[in-house]
């Protein structure tokens, strides 16, 4: 139900249908991680900026529960990138990297994040 919606609006651009989607299923099973981690997402991507903060501290919460979740510390590291606390999203992306396999394609991009955000 609403987690379908929520991803329907992502897909479709319209953040009015996911966020709202999205607060409803986190609001009736806060325990749900794909609920909790499309509404930070939802939040994150909004050009309100309360949504954003309220956004990352639900990231926050999500990291500190789960350090292990590659989804949630890459939306983690890109949301604290985009805000400029960038040391913030080079310790998620580290996480990250120790968390993924030697070969894994994502390392590159993961590196070359890095890298960008030392350099800010």
């Amino acid at each position: 139900g609403w987690l379908m919606l929520g991803r329907t609006g992502m897909v479709l651009g319209n953040a009015g249908t996911a966020t709202g989607a999205y607060a409803n299923a986190y609001r009736l099973d806060p325990k749900n991680s794909d609920a909790a981690l499309g509404y930070a997402e939802a939040l994150t991507r909004s050009s309100d900026p309360e949504d954003n903060r309220r956004g990352g501290e639900l990231l926050r919460q999500l990291v500190r529960s789960d350090h292990t979740d590659i989804r949630v510390l890459s939306l983690y590291a890109f949301s604290a990138f985009e805000q400029q606390r960038f040391g913030e999203a080079v310790a998620a992306w580290e996480m990250m990297l120790k968390l993924l396999p030697a070969g894994d394609a994502r390392r590159a991009v993961i590196e070359r994040s890095i890298r960008l955000a030392q350099e800010k």
